[in-house]
């Protein structure tokens, strides 16, 4: 697929705005009215991932938010009602089956031999932040990121990557407290924690990342493959721990606080655009 043509390959991803240049396709998730990770977009993410492994037009993918205000605020917290049409998506082909659907979409995003980059803007919690966490880098700008994850208050543990990918961006210590603690982090904090590459200035931001793709888009061919395998020797393969945040998620999502938990957090704003900015003052009932 050629250069910029190769953006209407993608064409039938709704949720998603894709455009194709100098080696970078700039990915911009439109899903309102809040860019939840929902079924639609998860399946357009994951149809997305599918092609792109084979796009030679496409060497970096950079992932932004149409939504100021949100990159994607977490997972449709409507799936708590019916549990089912979450465990039945059809995504993550060719990923472990054994997975749940968001972890597969994840790893299948992990996987690419693309550089992936997070562009961050407005908050990113639970699978939002789970979301990013698969991808190779991380950027915020100063002012408008933010990032959590705020399922423990909703009776579950992050179960799209977050207990596995998070650790090893933060340390067990500095993850339990994201976790457990569920508080909102801001970019700077984020940046400190290891959490994102750098906060940049919001002025600064889209400039950066754009250099950034572009200069590694450029690079010799093998550079970019060969890269990413060896720095990924480092660590073991996540599946094991992926397969046991899956199982511990069950156990947390079967008892009747997550969907008792769940239900108040909507009922008091949550999945609404005044409740999801300050979605941890309802979660936490303060």
């Amino acid at each position: 697929m050629p250069s910029n043509e190769s953006a209407s390959a993608y064409s039938d991803v709704s949720t998603l705005r894709i455009d194709v240049a100098a080696g970078v396709a700039t990915v911009t998730i439109a899903n309102p009215p809040l860019n939840l990770l929902d079924a639609k977009l998860m399946t357009d993410l994951d149809r997305f991932a599918a092609r792109v492994v084979d796009d030679p037009a496409v060497r970096v993918i950079v992932l932004q938010s149409a939504d100021p205000d949100f990159f994607v605020p977490h997972g449709d917290m409507n799936f708590v009602d019916d549990p089912s049409s979450f465990a039945n998506l059809e995504v993550g082909e060719n990923q472990d089956q054994r997975l749940n659907p968001m972890q597969r979409l994840f790893e299948r995003l992990r996987k690419l031999p693309q550089v992936t980059i997070g562009m961050l803007r407005g908050r990113a919690r639970g699978g939002g932040a789970e979301l990013l966490q698969a991808l190779d880098m991380r950027f915020a700008s100063l002012e408008r990121g933010y990032l959590a994850q705020m399922e423990a208050p909703t009776g579950i543990i992050p179960g799209a990557g977050g207990t596995v990918y998070l650790p090893r961006l933060v340390g067990r210590a500095r993850a339990m407290e994201i976790v457990l603690g569920a508080d909102l982090f801001d970019a700077a904090t984020a940046e400190r924690y290891g959490w994102i590459n750098r906060a940049i200035p919001d002025a600064k931001l889209d400039h950066f990342v754009d250099r950034l793709a572009r200069n590694i888009a450029a690079l010799p061919p093998g550079i970019i493959p060969a890269a990413k395998a060896a720095m990924d020797a480092n660590f073991g393969d996540p599946l094991d721990a992926l397969l046991e945040q899956n199982r511990l998620l069950g156990e947390t999502f079967s008892q009747p606080a997550a969907a008792d938990l769940t239900r108040k957090a909507l009922k008091a704003g949550a999945q609404t655009r005044n409740g999801e900015r300050n979605l941890e003052a309802i979660l936490h009932d303060r």
